[in-house]
């Protein structure tokens, strides 16, 4: 597994460390989640997911960002 230094602001992080608490989990995988999720990774349920990964993911609209939809939908959003 490799490591990942990011720079958040501080309130992020305390609401994040919260979050995770309450969901049983890490923001360490709350991160690997989402990068999975907006990097075109491996397919996952909603089911799969905590709440707020899968609201965005439903906000995302299911796009890969790689897609010709998605290139589409950049180009109206940014019209």
């Amino acid at each position: 597994m490799a490591k990942l230094t990011l720079n958040v602001d501080a309130g992020v992080v305390a609401r994040a460390k919260r979050y995770a608490a309450r969901s049983g989990t890490s923001v360490s995988r709350l991160v690997e989640q989402l990068l999975a999720i907006v990097s075109g990774g491996a397919p996952r349920h909603d089911d799969d997911l905590p709440p707020i990964l899968a609201r965005l993911r439903a906000e995302l609209g299911g796009l890969s960002t790689g897609s010709a939809d998605y290139k589409r939908h950049l180009e109206r959003k940014y019209r």
